[in-house]
């Protein structure tokens, strides 16, 4: 096993991190951001995922995983050095890589021995050479090898997704970089999870594919939800007939508010600009993304008939603001759109998230947060579901429709049985279910 250093421990870098030290690596992750390491020291999580809690216990307590921000001392203990910082979306529409140059930057100062540097972090097509270069620009006499190892984690589900991944991904350009990450991974080819060897822009591209194709699904199951509705048929009914066909599958085919979080909105976009770069014209994608922002105003839309055509002095409960359920990460959230529309017509808003509510403060500190959804919906006029949480798929219709001022709910999420909220005299809309009933 080997001596691993995880630069960044932002998501990936700590769910990373902490699987890589599950693997039997001794690993030390490392930031810059002292508050941050400082807290892992002190036993806290800086970030909300399920599972990870009992894992960096677990690895801590063995000796295995460790965190620190003197990166310069890390780097020449390791054989191996993940990069998993930050890559944000630039105003230009690529991935912001000056983060991971940075890092390349601190490898080449401090390459002593021979070094794998594995990118972790979702970087443009191209990045692998780019921070090779960096490196021998700054020292060209210690020999490396360097390694694409994309992610596929999904926020909720993610230390399952690196302990049991559906497959690695592992690009490099010679069998001696091949042989140590085999070395990293080896409990994986034990339980024989599937590995792609492929070289390095392979490795990259593979990871915006994939992403922008499950983006795509949800789009193109959203626009058939928006059919339904004009048709009268029901979107549940459709998908689950499609998920039967094993050339499709059902997974994504589930029609909501659009796709939002750290992957999907930034990926797609990125993969447009490398694309259109290189003379290409993914229109596919291009619709997606197009369809998303659609789907998110759409529902802002539906709301706004509902209430009867404006958002002046209407009180509206908001349930869920996390763009997914089992995370706090807010971005790209369909629930942002919401609530800046409904601030921007006038509405009085209540808002509640299981976890999420400390994520939206950053972002809307004077909204009125709620300690539960039997507070944030009494005497609303309306409660819209942006978030199909469990706490609010088991919610007590009838409870709910005596604490509203009026009996209207925009269900996103379709969580809700449409013969039910009918019987109860609500008025509602849904995704692709309005005439089912």
């Amino acid at each position: 096993m080997k001596t691993i250093t995880v630069i960044g421990t932002g998501y990936v870098g700590l769910v990373g991190g902490a699987g890589l030290s599950d693997f039997g690596n001794t690993v030390i992750c490392c930031d810059i951001d002292t508050e941050k390491i400082e807290m892992l020291n002190n036993g806290e999580i800086p970030i909300y995922e399920p599972g990870l809690e009992e894992v960096l216990a677990r690895n801590i307590k063995s000796g295995r995983l460790s965190f620190s921000t003197d990166l310069d001392l890390a780097i020449r203990q390791s054989d191996v050095i993940f990069i998993a910082v930050g890559t944000p979306q630039g105003e230009n529409g690529e991935a912001d890589i000056s983060q991971v140059i940075s890092v390349a930057r601190q490898i080449g100062k401090n390459l002593r021995s021979y070094k794998l540097i594995c990118t972790k972090s979702t970087v443009p097509i191209g990045t692998g050479q780019k921070v090779i270069d960096v490196i021998k620009s700054i020292n060209n006499n210690i020999e490396f090898d360097y390694v694409s190892n994309p992610e596929f984690l999904r926020e909720g589900a993610a230390v399952k997704d690196f302990l049991w991944p559906d497959r690695v991904v592992i690009g490099a350009e010679n069998e001696r970089a091949f042989e140590v990450m085999k070395d990293v991974y080896r409990p994986l080819y034990i339980n024989e999870t599937p590995i792609v060897l492929t070289n390095i822009a392979t490795a990259e591209t593979i990871k915006y594919a994939s992403n922008a194709f499950l983006a795509l699904k949800i789009s193109y199951i959203n626009e058939i939800a928006n059919l339904c509705e004009k048709i009268e048929g029901d979107i549940h009914q459709v998908a689950r007939a499609m998920g039967l066909d094993g050339r499709i599958s059902s997974k994504f085919l589930h029609p909501g508010p659009g796709y939002g979080g750290s992957c999907f909105p930034k990926d797609t976009n990125a993969l447009v600009t490398m694309a259109d770069k290189q003379g290409i014209n993914i229109s596919t994608v291009k619709a997606a993304i197009s369809a998303n922002d659609l789907q998110k105003q759409g529902m802002v839309n539906k709301l706004r008939k509902l209430v009867g055509g404006s958002f002046a002095s209407k009180r509206i409960a908001v349930l869920g603001l996390s763009f997914k359920p089992q995370t706090d990460d807010i971005r790209d959230s369909a629930a942002i759109i919401m609530i800046e529309e409904l601030l921007k017509g006038g509405a009085d808003i209540r808002a509640y998230d299981p976890i999420a509510m400390d994520s939206m403060k950053k972002s809307f500190p004077d909204l009125h947060y709620c300690a539960g959804w039997q507070p944030a919906v009494q005497d609303a006029d309306a409660v819209v579901i942006m978030t199909e949480w469990n706490e609010f798929r088991g919610l007590d219709l009838e409870d709910l429709g005596k604490r509203l001022s009026k009996k209207i709910i925009l269900d996103t999420r379709n969580i809700y049985r449409p013969v039910e909220l009918k019987r109860l005299g609500f008025s509602y809309e849904n995704v692709g279910r309005m005439f089912v009933v």
